[in-house]
């Protein structure tokens, strides 16, 4: 008999899971009111008049050299900054969210902005990121990419997912070459899960190279994907190169086929984005991807670029948009 099958064994293993999920989860929980209440003792004394840097920072590290010998090195000064940083960034306990550990919060904390905050704490509760992946997000300025945060729209928008630059380094793909789309699109298929995360939230994989015939032709998109949060298909076609006039006529046709061949009842209409290495303004503004909301175009990156390159290149995506919609008004 096949022990794996066995019913009993099965439900031992469940209740074992289960508990260890639920320990987890009361000491997480305690671990942050725990650190969250002494962010909150520190602050207090500061503002009761210990304000001063020079007389806080002496405090802090005599109070680690103390309490590091008597609890170890989790509270040593770096840690008790990371606490006091805690508190100020969220000083109301009961909205801390528990499915969050120390390890998100330390790194969300440091954000300069509530807005940033809040992004990526909401975003890495339906992404499901692990601490990891949220320093990747981080560090890669994913706030800043999203094309548009539309803080008034409670449900979900395309223009609060759409990102512009995408980065895809963990392709492990070199940047100084120019790569085939038949070689990304492999490496995307090999790293979906990865792929998927960069997307954003609500991202199903559903096809590589789907097949779509009509009465005289036959077609092949790329890769498509299904948001079911904003219940539709999305459709992705891969360019290397400068964008062309012809590309975009070519996502445009297949965002139609697609409403009209594949497309259920209950589904919203279909999005295309182009993904293309180089992106050409001229051809967005005067083109279709101007004045649909289905169509997107964004640049990728196979590599992440310094801090201060990727601002640039976001900055100047934000006032190329700026600049259309100040022309369309």
């Amino acid at each position: 008999m096949n022990v794996n099958n066995n019913p009993l064994l099965k439900s031992i293993k469940e209740v074992i899971i289960e508990s260890r999920q639920r320990v987890y989860r009361m000491v997480n929980s305690s671990l942050l009111q725990t650190y969250w209440q002494i962010g909150k003792l520190i602050v207090e004394d500061e503002q009761n008049g210990n304000e001063k840097a020079e007389y806080g920072k002496a405090t802090l590290k005599n109070m680690a050299t103390e309490l590091t010998l008597e609890f170890g090195k989790g509270f040593d000064y770096t840690n008790l900054t990371n606490m006091r940083k805690f508190y100020q960034a969220f000083p109301i306990l009961d909205t801390l969210r528990q499915e969050l550990s120390w390890s998100h919060y330390r790194q969300i904390s440091r954000l300069d902005t509530e807005q940033k905050r809040n992004y990526y704490l909401t975003e890495s509760i339906a992404a499901n990121w692990n601490s990891r992946e949220l320093q990747r997000q981080i560090n890669s300025l994913a706030f800043e990419r999203v094309v548009n945060h539309l803080p008034e729209i409670k449900q979900p928008n395309i223009q609060t997912l759409i990102k512009d630059p995408y980065i895809f380094e963990f392709l492990g793909l070199p940047a100084d070459i120019k790569n085939t789309e038949f070689t990304i699109e492999t490496a995307i298929i090999d790293h979906i899960q990865k792929f998927l995360l960069e997307l954003g939230k609500g991202f199903a994989f559903v096809a590589r190279q789907q097949h779509i015939a009509t009465d005289t032709s036959d077609f092949y998109i790329d890769l498509v994907f299904y948001n079911y949060l904003l219940k539709c298909f999305v459709i992705i076609d891969l360019k290397t190169g400068n964008l062309t006039h012809q590309d975009v006529g070519q996502i445009d046709m297949y965002v139609r086929m697609y409403d009209d061949l594949k497309c259920g009842a209950d589904d919203n209409p279909t999005i295309g984005i182009l993904l293309c290495s180089e992106k050409d303004e001229t051809i967005v503004k005067y083109s279709v991807l101007n004045d649909k909301n289905q169509l997107f175009a964004s640049k990728y990156l196979l590599y992440l670029p310094k801090e201060e390159e990727l601002k640039q290149l976001i900055e100047q995506d934000r006032l190329n948009f700026e600049m259309d919609n100040n022309q369309q008004e």
